[in-house]
């Protein structure tokens, strides 16, 4: 990797001092450690398996508050960055706001105009030695064993970078509910192999889900906590069908479509193996 000057631009903590974005790292993951351990019980599962140094941290996503759980978390060193939110206006809303100002992430625009600096911010998270943590879904799943089709983002930097693709499986934050048990468990490492092109994108992806699907697997859903509890779960719940209900809808309908997508596939590959071998032709 080559070094290069931090990208300046409008998002994030492109413009502050560099003491001053070291200060707010700090503060937001002490006070989320702090925050955090007040309302549920931790545990960080693997850390044994973590890169030392620069890598890229794919996690599955099942509530606003994951990236708060992972600063909780994680170690303190390498320094932790997040690839999103994915905003048009980042001074919109408490939670942008609070994220932006915790100098902890990478945001991107909507429709995707703005990659090649994010690219670029990416890279000097990197190249200073640091990890970007990705939700690799770009969305939030309303089942803790379900891990949805990831964006090719993850994969792609981890190439390009030639940095370790890390799978991160959160378990416990479908519903936040006071005193429960919240937990992270570190995968094995995935090596980048091949080049950022489609076919060693699709490649890395298809490997880094299955990982998480083999850590998340067996995870038990979650009872409703009390109305507190529920309050906390989607004060800041994001959901692209418009409820957690229409979300839960979908995901049953979109995980048996790919369980007749499979079995099809399944059914082709048996009735190739099974056809007779013909017969050869005369010479």
């Amino acid at each position: 990797m080559t070094g290069g000057l931090v990208p300046s631009g409008p998002y994030g903590t492109d413009g502050l001092h560099p003491i001053r974005r070291t200060l707010r790292a700090w503060i937001s993951r002490i006070a989320s450690w702090v925050i955090a351990r007040a309302y549920v019980r931790l545990r960080l599962d693997g850390r044994g398996r973590l890169p030392a140094g620069a890598a890229i941290y794919c996690f599955n996503h099942l509530s606003w508050a994951d990236p708060f759980v992972l600063m909780a978390t994680l170690p303190m060193r390498p320094r932790l960055a997040f690839f999103g939110p994915k905003e048009e206006d980042m001074s919109v809303g408490g939670r942008n706001r609070l994220m932006t100002w915790t100098g902890a992430t990478i945001p991107y625009r909507p429709g995707k105009n703005d990659l090649l600096a994010a690219t670029r911010r990416v890279h000097a998270v990197i190249a200073a030695g640091g990890v970007v943590a990705i939700a690799g879904e770009g969305r939030i799943q309303p089942f803790e064993s379900r891990v949805g089709p990831l964006n090719e983002g993850a994969a792609y930097f981890a190439l390009r970078e030639r940095v370790p693709l890390v799978p991160v499986a959160i378990h416990g934050t479908s519903w936040l509910g006071l005193g429960r048990r919240v937990r992270v468990t570190i995968g094995l490492p995935l090596e980048p192999d091949g080049t950022p092109n489609r076919e060693g994108v699709d490649a890395l992806t298809a490997r880094c889900r299955a990982a998480l699907l083999e850590l998340v697997h067996d995870e038990p859903d979650r009872p409703r906590p009390g109305p507190i509890g529920r309050w906390i779960t989607e004060r800041f719940n994001d959901w692209p069908e418009g409820s957690r209900e229409g979300a839960e809808a979908a995901a049953r309908t979109a995980d048996a479509a790919e369980v007749t997508a499979a079995a099809a596939a399944t059914s082709r590959l048996d009735a190739i193996g099974a056809e007779p071998p013909r017969a050869s032709q005369p010479s």
